[in-house]
């Protein structure tokens, strides 16, 4: 007859090399629709400079040009109020209030894990550098600079591509808050999402799950698991 042999299997783990990899794949995340707000301030920026640098140099001294007669035409037009000539002379209020909103997004961008949400405060946050830059380098002086408009909508305020940008990023945010998208990319609602939530009640043999490092959510295996052990083959 054999001795009966116990096999006990151990579970190696790192959790050093699993936090590692956690704050890596967080970090990697994060990344993205960090980059992609900038790379759509960066472009709304640009675009709204290039056109009024040209719509000065183009309309200057002459009249409204039409693009689609009896609906779109370009004029010059400079412009002391926000977007679409509301709040006309309120020039240096409206810079502080351009210089609060580029905070928040910047602060806002550091929780960003959503692409949609992402292009709504690019969106913001280019439009408001674009005329803000006008309030700040343009005539009479600094954060008292009007704004350069030159697009014309029939039956519509005139307008550049800055205002049209902060527009855009508007609707947009009022389509992803419909559908229940939060900035960390989660439906609101959504089952998963609750499950990951600090607390959440997990399965039978499970434990709540607990914040990690670097925000990553993890759940501790069920104790029973954790000191199974098999059992090789044995004679009586």
């Amino acid at each position: 007859m054999g001795e009966a042999t116990t096999i006990g299997s151990s579970v190696s783990e790192d959790p050093v090399g699993r936090g590692l990899a956690a704050t890596s794949g967080a970090a990697g995340a994060s990344r993205r629709p960090v980059a992609t707000l900038t790379a759509a301030a960066v472009v709304i920026l640009l675009l709204d400079v290039v056109t009024k640098h040209i719509a000065v140099a183009k309309l200057s001294d002459r009249g409204p040009v039409d693009v689609i007669p009896g609906v779109l035409d370009l004029r010059l037009t400079r412009n002391s109020g926000a977007a679409f000539s509301l709040a006309g002379g309120a020039t240096v209020v409206l810079s502080l209030v351009a210089l609060a909103v580029i905070a928040v997004v910047v602060f806002t961008a550091r929780r960003l894990r959503s692409v949609g949400w992402a292009i709504v405060l690019g969106a913001l946050l280019g439009g408001a550098l674009g005329n803000l830059t006008d309030r700040v380098f343009r005539a009479p002086g600094p954060l008292r600079g009007h704004v350069v408009d030159f697009v014309h909508l029939h039956h519509w305020p005139i307008f550049n591509a800055a205002d049209s940008a902060i527009v855009c990023g508007g609707i947009l945010a009022v389509v992803l808050s419909l559908r229940g998208i939060g900035l960390d990319g989660t439906r609101y609602g959504d089952p998963r999402a609750d499950q990951a939530a600090p607390g959440a009640p997990v399965p039978d043999g499970g434990s709540p799950a607990v914040a990690g490092d670097a925000g990553v959510i993890r759940a501790d295996p069920p104790a029973d698991a954790a000191g199974r052990g098999g059992t090789g083959p044995g004679g009586q």
